[in-house]
């Protein structure tokens, strides 16, 4: 295979989108899209804007919900894009983003109240995770913020998983993913790790 070499203005090279849900300084919540996140064990890592307002929430007030959107709601996702919860708006932040403290509604979302932490559940989403952030802090280059969160309750939606089992049946739930700043979801299956526990 030949290659040319190239310098792309960002690497996201298809990862999911997610919508974050944490507490606000006056006790309401805040509703940010964000596509940094992936998974070690029963561990979210997740990695945000320094200058947002999640960052700054989940420094402070560590519970959070991490809500994963189907790819058909990402015109949900997209109402979210360019509102932020910061008041004065951020210079960092992108031309056209303006401050929103109502962000569930702006983006047509309900929300719905978690069982083990405070900020709430994205009703909508197929799949919620309840978490606490229990390490924050910065990045090498000072720009974002990496949260490690421990998941302390699942919440799916029964259609994606296989009856009378825990597992996410991944012929049912696809991500809605984020590649390259265009959304997709997933096709058609390729095969399956030796590593599967799912029930074929």
């Amino acid at each position: 295979m030949n290659t040319v070499t190239i310098e792309p203005s960002i690497l996201y090279f298809g990862t999911p989108v997610v919508l974050l849900s944490t507490e606000n300084p006056d006790g309401t919540f805040n509703l940010a899209p964000m596509s940094s996140a992936w998974a070690l064990g029963q561990v979210i890592v997740l990695g945000l804007g320094a200058e947002g307002q999640s960052a700054r929430n989940l420094m402070s007030r560590p519970e959070v919900v991490v809500n994963l959107p189907a790819p058909h709601q990402w015109e949900a996702v997209e109402r979210l894009a360019p509102l932020t919860g910061r008041h004065p708006v951020p210079a960092t932040k992108h031309a056209g983003c303006r401050y929103e403290p109502g962000k569930f509604a702006a983006a047509g979302l309900r929300p719905e109240p978690s069982e083990t932490v405070r900020p709430p559940r994205v009703a909508e989403c197929p799949l919620q995770f309840e978490a606490r952030a229990e390490r924050v802090g910065h990045d090498v280059s000072g720009s974002f913020v990496i949260a490690e969160a421990v998941v302390s309750r699942v919440h799916a939606d029964p259609r994606i998983v296989v009856p009378g089992t825990q597992h996410v049946d991944p012929g049912t739930w696809s991500p809605l993913i984020y590649n390259f700043r265009h959304y997709f979801g997933l096709g058609p299956e390729l095969g399956h790790s030796y590593r599967s526990q799912t029930p074929r």
